[in-house]
């Protein structure tokens, strides 16, 4: 009753509120919240064959009972090792390495090579998102050419080549003994999955600059959830951040420019898909933190998130008939192909760049890196993409990253005075 209502409230705003672009309105098969239930629906094909089949083995005590040659695979998918950290953080990262009085310019060197590398591989992420999901292809003087629509697609090619890099990673290198049983990274997976594609998606309504805005207010909804649900404290500058982030997201979203187009226009469509990527990206941490307290590497969960990405999105895409359409699309425009490929790329590439940053420098630095890649990435969509920003909005986006850097300055001063605390003492819990 609920995605009735949901559905039947939004098709008005949709149809009287909202200015889609024209290559939008082609058909239902089009319209966001149908392609949601679509792929769903295929996810489900998966997801529920694969449950009733983990509830036979467990029913049947297939530890115990189970032989043959499928016995290491079954029990490797469905049990596992069972084995799990004392401390939820001996799974997590690997030991951030010390660096030593006389390696400071190696040091040095490390930190250039991590933030060029960050940069390098989301600035150019970003940029190749926004031009596969708002641009045509293949327009000539006679014709307009064609969007490419299909955003799980995107996902699909972000997704394996992820999982092809992790697995060379994985069967090159020294990894720790698997334990967790594989079934449970299809719950990170799936939720990855449907966070990605609501990010792809929420192009089509609203600008980059707004969405990396959003993204960065996410922390607003995870206190909030944080206060209602677990009863967590939070200090006064989290608290006062989180106000001052607001403030600079209402003044770039509350700012008119006379001459935005249909593409800037922030819509209802645009601020439900970004809702439902916060969402989903806020569970797929909080699960992926609770399956760290497997004994793991960050590329072994790479891996086997990216696993299950495959799996749900390739079967949904073929059920669907979407995965030769899209090969299809892929023949036609030779370039969209080169921006697919490196899309991906720069996808894993950053992945790998994010683990070793925090092994080397550990998540205050990586923080650092990754909110100026957000300024640098609103800016550079501005000049490429001629979004167009007022003195107001600008004010408002100084503000946002203002507060960023705030939380991670007291944050940092916070973790060092948690350090000096008396044994008995622990310091208030932080998002």
């Amino acid at each position: 009753r609920f995605c009735l209502l949901f559905l039947l409230a939004s098709l008005p705003t949709m149809a009287a509120g909202e200015e889609i672009a024209p290559a939008l309105q082609d058909s239902w098969g089009d319209f966001w919240l149908f392609r949601f239930f679509v792929n769903a629906a295929g996810y489900a094909s998966i997801v529920v064959p694969g449950f009733l089949l983990i509830q036979y083995f467990k029913r049947r005590n297939y530890l115990e009972t189970g032989r043959g040659i499928c016995f290491p695979v079954i029990k490797s998918c469905v049990f596992g090792s069972e084995v799990k950290s004392v401390h939820q953080d001996d799974g997590s990262l690997p030991p951030r390495a010390e660096p030593t009085e006389s390696s400071t310019a190696r040091q040095v060197f490390k930190l250039l090579f991590c933030a060029t590398g960050l940069q390098a591989s989301y600035l150019t992420w970003g940029v190749l998102q926004e031009r596969v999901m708002t641009r045509t292809y293949g327009a000539t003087e006679t014709d307009p050419g064609e969007k490419f629509k299909d955003s799980q697609f995107l996902v699909f090619m972000n997704r394996i080549l992820a999982f092809t890099v992790a697995g060379l990673y994985c069967a090159l290198t020294k990894q720790p003994r698997h334990g967790a049983p594989m079934y449970k990274y299809s719950f990170a997976s799936l939720s990855n999955i449907l966070s990605s594609w609501c990010q792809y998606e929420a192009l089509k309504y609203i600008s980059f600059p707004t969405q990396v805005l959003a993204k960065a207010s996410k922390v607003i909804p995870v206190m909030m959830m944080g206060k209602l649900v677990s009863r967590k404290s939070y200090e006064y500058w989290e608290y006062l951040t989180a106000a001052l982030i607001s403030v600079g997201v209402s003044m770039f979203l509350l700012s008119s420019a006379p001459n935005r187009t249909v593409s800037t226009v922030t819509t209802f469509s645009g601020i439900v898909l970004l809702a439902g990527y916060i969402i989903f990206d806020s569970f797929t941490s909080n699960w992926q933190d609770a399956l760290f307290t497997y004994k793991m590497s960050p590329v072994q969960m790479m891996f086997g998130v990216n696993v299950f990405s495959c799996l749900f999105t390739v079967g949904s895409l073929l059920e669907q008939g979407a995965l030769l359409e899209s090969l299809r699309f892929m023949a036609r425009h030779s370039e969209f192909t080169a921006h697919a490929v490196l899309l991906s790329v720069c996808s894993a590439c950053g992945q790998l760049f994010i683990f070793y940053t925090i092994n080397q420098f550990g998540a205050a630095v990586f923080t650092i890196i990754m909110t100026l890649r957000q300024a640098f990435a609103i800016l550079l969509s501005c000049l490429i993409y001629g979004h167009t920003v007022t003195v107001v909005g600008g004010l408002g986006i100084a503000v946002v990253f203002m507060a960023l850097f705030l939380r991670v300055y007291a944050r940092s001063r916070m973790k060092k005075r948690s350090k000096k605390l008396p044994p008995g003492e622990t310091p208030v819990q932080k998002v």
